[in-house]
């Protein structure tokens, strides 16, 4: 589809999105949220942007300009090293992505989460109350000061079944340049966020883009995050075995970062890709014949190795999105959590994301941003992930999630 005839498409959509690159940020906010909020067929009820820019202060002041455009409209955002909107992504670039929609009859609460210290632990406050009819909570953090691991593993304790889809916020100079945004606040700690509820139809796709090499494994010794032994030998002796009989292309893929998935339904009869939550291979301990992996497993656990490239990345995720299209029917936008692992890191060029839920989805309003660690849930649990695409997806029925 030509640009013009997207364009076109958009103008009577619901969800709508822009983007504008440019050293001045406040001129790249209003265009970028101007070009959303002008496709729209209705009042924007909900704006979301993403910034990208060098001067922490700069990106601050185009958030403030970004959230006046949208008085009436809840609105969120935050600083990021890439920026994804317009059918493209932008990396480590001045630029601005915006997304509006138009949602009539949802019921939307923002909110603003921090930290505070009690006794030997830390609370988590700002959640907002909820309700029977809430479907999803779109989070955006900073990972310098806010637990995102372990609130969103712990999600379930205060949140129940919600499902949690978003990214970690960054900024181009690391730690201290973090900027959030929600309806007209800047915070420069924390998490912010929207829950959504009410007659809106939303699904999420998480695609964590691994492929499984060897044996799925029952973990029959651990420690922590140490995996002693997997199907009754040591963990590191059965990984050596299965490395020694791959080609060569896969062990320079175990070479450059090997993966372990955890299996999320101990009773299926078998276990492929996409049946696994990834986690990363951080190291291994030679006089214990042990692997160390970013997680904790428990005895019983069913665990399989995984390798990651750009080839299974591709297949994963336009498999993923093809398979949601058939489920759902009409698609009209979708919002994208990128690993800034990805684009062109990954594949070569920033585009390939968002191109992929073009299409697979067709011209829809799509925005987002390259994020420093993924939110979304898998089996039904919600977890912090790498080096995935997290997808929110707004489709066309008015009623379930």
């Amino acid at each position: 589809m030509s640009r013009e005839a997207r364009l076109v498409a958009l103008m009577t959509s619901r969800f709508a999105d822009g983007l504008a690159v440019g050293s001045d940020l406040v001129e790249a906010a209003e265009n970028a949220v101007g070009q959303a909020l002008s496709r729209l067929s209705g009042q924007a009820d909900l704006v979301c942007f993403f910034i990208c820019g060098d001067d922490p202060d700069d990106v601050a002041r185009a958030g403030q300009a970004a959230m006046k455009l949208a008085p009436e409209a809840h609105v969120i955002g935050c600083s990021a090293t890439g920026v994804i909107g317009d059918g493209q992504g932008v990396e480590l670039t001045p630029a601005v992505s915006a997304w509006a929609a138009t949602m009539e009859g949802a019921r939307l609460t923002t909110f603003a989460l921090e930290t505070l210290a009690a006794e030997d632990k830390f609370v988590v406050v700002g959640l907002p109350e909820r309700g029977g009819d809430d479907h999803v909570a779109i989070l955006l953090s900073d990972p310098y000061s806010f637990p995102t691991d372990a609130f969103v593993e712990r999600s379930i304790d205060v949140l129940g079944d919600l499902p949690l889809i978003g990214g970690l916020a960054n900024g181009l100079q690391g730690r201290g340049s973090v900027r959030l945004f929600a309806d007209g606040e800047i915070y420069t700690e924390g998490a912010i966020g929207v829950l959504i509820s009410g007659p809106v139809k939303v699904s999420t796709v998480v695609s964590q883009g691994c492929r499984p090499i060897g044996p799925s494994m029952v973990v029959t010794a651990s420690e922590d995050n140490l995996l002693l032994e997997l199907a009754g030998q040591p963990a590191l002796a059965r990984l050596e075995d299965i490395v020694s009989e791959l080609d060569e292309d896969d062990r320079e893929l175990v070479a450059s970062g090997l993966q372990i998935g955890l299996a999320m339904d101990e009773y299926a009869e078998r276990h492929e890709r996409g049946d696994f939550l990834i986690r990363g291979v951080i190291g291994i301990d030679p006089e214990r014949e042990a692997v160390a992996i970013g997680d904790i497993v428990e005895i019983g656990r069913t665990v399989r190795f995984q390798v990651r490239d750009a080839a299974t990345a591709d297949e994963d995720l336009y498999d993923l999105l093809d398979a949601h299209r058939e489920e759902l029917g009409r698609v009209d936008g979708a919002l994208l959590f990128s690993c800034n692992g990805r684009g062109s890191a990954m594949f070569g060029t920033a585009d390939h994301d968002p191109v992929a839920l073009r299409d697979t989805l067709g011209p829809i309003g799509v925005a987002g941003f390259f994020a420093a660690g993924e939110v979304g849930p898998v089996a039904g649990h919600n977890h912090v992930h790498g080096f995935t695409a997290s997808v929110l997806v707004f489709s066309s029925a008015a009623s379930g999630s």
